[in-house]
């Protein structure tokens, strides 16, 4: 498999490592992206791999508790204008109130779903809007909870929406329950966890990150001439310390809680529930942000400008 020079500044925006060293890499793995990323933090050069995918779609996400049940959902449009549109904001609440009213069992059901107020479904409302708007609107996607208190948080306008879900017992004050669940939902919105704990984790990406970390640590240990035996012993032992450190970044009860950081949010939470005298557990949350994993389309706008005035 070969490669670009387009293929190569992808790698070095990703990673942060020099252009020669991603060049490298990827002469070592045959052009293999993620084969490359991989080598680069086995070498110790790349600290950590950025998030694939550019954000870059525009349109709005939303969260919110409808008549008991927990939705958050994200809809896409072509400007960031669209967002400030008040037909638009609407058609995305209204969706929303789709979801928690035809509890979907997925996209395609929710865009056949019936539309709040209207004799039309999502699908065919969401046509109009694109005559409306004139700008392609897409429903992406949806979580609906049906169970727990629901917590929902919307970031900067509909950049980000979050929704946590709590299981609350022999608790009385649940002014306090709601403010622990918005606390959890902005952890969640600034800090971007992918599973809920390490029981959470995938098991492939648990394995493949032990993997890039013992090789990370056997070539950290060259230097000092070890016998191989012990060598592997010493990287083995680092690599339980890293795991962990992997934990407290990707996992949300394993982070260290923003507003209390000697504490972990599961530590926060427990804390919290003692001094309320209940008991409180995270069982989940979602989190969507506009655009997120979508490639928007990279516009030359000295070639669109000399095709106007010709």
């Amino acid at each position: 498999m070969g490669f670009t020079a387009k293929d190569v500044k992808e790698l070095r925006d990703r990673t942060g490592v020099g252009m020669m060293d991603c060049k490298k890499a990827l002469e070592a793995n045959d052009g293999d992206m993620e084969k490359a990323i991989d080598w680069l933090r086995e070498k110790g050069l790349a600290a950590a791999a950025k998030k694939a995918g550019r954000v870059a779609a525009e349109g709005m996400a939303y969260a919110d508790v409808i008549d008991g049940v927990g939705v958050v959902v994200e809809v896409n449009a072509e400007t960031d204008f669209v967002a400030q549109n008040e037909k638009f904001v609407a058609f995305v609440k209204n969706v929303a109130v789709a979801v928690a009213k035809s509890a979907p069992a997925d996209l395609e059901a929710l865009l056949d779903s019936p539309y709040p107020d209207s004799d039309k479904t999502v699908r065919e409302m969401q046509q109009e809007m694109v005559y409306v708007i004139g700008e392609n609107i897409t429903v992406r996607r949806f979580a609906r909870y049906a169970d727990g208190v629901m917590v929902p948080y919307v970031h900067a306008g509909g950049k980000i929406g979050v929704l946590v879900t709590l299981e609350v017992s022999d608790v009385s004050n649940m002014d306090a329950v709601e403010a622990l669940g918005k606390d959890i939902a902005m952890q969640i919105a600034a800090m971007r966890p992918l599973y809920l704990d390490s029981a959470s984790v995938d098991s492939s990406e648990l394995e493949r990150e032990r993997e890039i970390q013992l090789a990370k640590a056997l070539e950290e240990n060259k230097a000092k001439n070890l016998p191989e035996e012990k060598a592997r012993q010493i990287a083995e032992n680092m690599v339980k310390g890293r795991i962990n450190k992997f934990f407290e970044e990707i996992c949300l009860l394993n982070q260290p809680f923003v507003k209390e950081n000697k504490l972990s949010v599961e530590k926060y939470v427990q804390q919290v529930a003692k001094e309320l005298g209940g008991k409180i557990t995270v069982k989940g949350f979602t989190r969507f942000e506009k655009g997120e994993g979508i490639e928007k389309k990279e516009d030359n706008f000295a070639e669109e400008i000399s095709k106007l005035v010709k």
